[in-house]
This record gives C-alpha cells, structure tokens and sequence, in this order.
C-alpha cells in the first residue's frame, strides 16, 4: 500500500505561483507513474501532469503546459507540482495520485493510490 499526502495548496493571486507536494510513504519502487489531478466544482476530474518515478519523464495537459511543472525527488518519495502563472481556472481541489508501471496516463482510473486533495484557489 502507498499513502499519498498532498500539501501547499492554499490562495493566490492570479498571475502567481504556488508549489504543491505529494509525499509517498509504503512500498514503493521506479516502477510506478504519479499525476496530478484536479476537479473544480460541478467539474470532472482531470489529468493535470505525471511523471514517471524512473527517469522523470513527464507529461501535461494541454491547458497547464508552459505554466505548470512535475518534478519529483527520489530520495524524499515526493513529488511536487510547479504552479505558475496561475489562472481563475486553475482553481479546483488537487490530487496527488500514483499507478503501478512506469507509463504516465491520463486516466484517473488507472490509478491506484490517491492522497486526499489540496485546495487551490486562484483570484482575480
């Protein structure tokens, strides 16, 4: 079992920039991918980023690319998502969540372990 942590979420300005991080802890090793998700109210879930635990190969969604960066440091079992130039429409509760096998997809279904949310809100 992994347990998925999120932290770092809270309120910012537009134009601004927040870090989130996912600390992991259980049995772990490379071969697993970890994303980012988010869901706003009366919103479905979406793929924001992932990345793949083995190299750090990454992965984003079309509307963060440019503003948004997954990193993650193997040492501390977290990953950590980059949020820049922030937007209204980045608000939303961020999930951290992790899939066994090292292809980053962009399916929340595939994955199987989840933290418990991170609230992001971005003002205008």
């Amino acid at each position: 079992q992994v347990q998925l942590v999120e932290s770092g979420g809270g309120l910012v300005q537009a134009g601004g920039s927040l870090r989130l991080s996912c600390a992991a802890s259980g049995r772990t090793d490379s071969n697993y991918a970890m994303g980012w998700f988010r869901q706003a109210p009366g919103k479905e879930r979406e793929f924001v980023a992932g990345i793949r635990w083995s190299d750090g190969s990454t992965t984003y969604a079309d509307s963060v690319k440019g503003r948004f960066t997954i990193s993650r440091d193997n040492a501390k079992n977290t990953v950590y998502l980059q949020m820049n130039s922030l937007k209204p429409e980045d608000t939303a509760v961020y999930y951290c969540a992790a899939k066994r096998g090292w292809r980053v997809t962009m399916s929340a279904s595939e994955y199987r372990y989840w933290g418990q949310g991170t609230q992001v809100t971005v003002s205008s």
